[in-house]
């Protein structure tokens, strides 16, 4: 009985290595898939883009959290981050990992393909809470709408014991309190651009209420109609899929739109 049960075990974890060698090789094609795109050419890369002399944004250290959007899953890991580096002087930490969630739950998909299944919380918590921070950006990610997460309520409560982070809103909330009595910065979450999606809709107009409540600031590219109306040959440029970026789509119409409103909200 005993064999039968090594022999079971191992033929588990063959399987599980053979999903796991499936799972880096589609990875590892789809990211060459990318890099070909019109939207990566080299000329979009941060090195190749004008300073911004005198930004109001330079020498601010700045928490850019989120998932595959902040990295720049679809840009050879070049999003916007970079760009307010290289462009505005920023001094950026970079907390994106692909995959992960608002929620404060663990992704063995993103640990596998991706080094790290942590929530947005886990990871926040494992930063420096001594660092000097001017701001803390964080993406409303569109994993947890697509894995249709629990979106919550709004607590009454400003109290951080009283957030419920298995649920969108909860953990919205307890990183936005967080962040605050961490570092005493203002806090702003952006948006996607608009794709059709009634979960990731909610989420955008639950982030609203949530802006009302707690005064943060707001990047909201996803309701705004003059920004997304560009023309089919933009978009193909600028997006390797509906949610995803190419450099081009970060340099040329992301980027803007995000530097110029971080501006204003800090300078509020």
């Amino acid at each position: 009985m005993k064999k039968w049960i090594v022999r079971i075990i191992i033929i588990l974890l063959d399987v599980l290595l053979l999903l796991w060698l499936a799972l880096k090789i589609y990875i590892s094609i789809e990211e060459r898939k990318r890099a070909d795109m019109l939207g990566n050419a080299d000329k979009y890369n941060a090195d190749q883009l004008t300073k911004h002399s005198g930004s109001p944004l330079e020498g601010k250290t700045i928490i850019f959290l989120g998932s595959s959007v902040t990295y720049g899953a679809a840009a050879e890991g070049q999003s916007f981050v970079e760009l307010f580096e290289t462009v505005d002087g920023v001094n950026a930490i970079k907390e994106a990992v692909s995959g992960t969630t608002l929620v404060d739950r663990y992704s063995a998909l993103a640990d596998v393909a991706f080094g790290n299944g942590d929530s947005y919380i886990k990871r926040l918590k494992q930063l420096d809470t001594k660092t000097e921070v001017d701001c803390v950006v964080i993406q409303l990610s569109t994993n947890d709408a697509t894995l249709k997460l629990p979106l919550g309520e709004i607590s009454g409560s400003t109290d951080i014991a009283d957030f419920d982070t298995q649920t969108v809103t909860g953990a919205i909330e307890w990183i936005i309190r967080y962040s605050r009595g961490t570092w005493n910065c203002p806090v702003v979450f952006y948006t996607g651009s608009h794709y059709d999606c009634a979960e990731y809709a909610a989420m955008v107009d639950r982030l609203m209420e949530l802006k009302e409540k707690w005064d943060i600031g707001v990047i909201d590219l996803y309701t705004d109609d003059a920004f997304n109306d560009i023309d089919e040959e933009s978009y193909a440029l600028y997006m390797a899929d509906p949610i995803h970026p190419t450099k081009a789509g970060y340099a040329e119409w992301w980027f803007p739109k995000m530097e110029e409103d971080l501006i204003r909200i800090l300078a509020n």
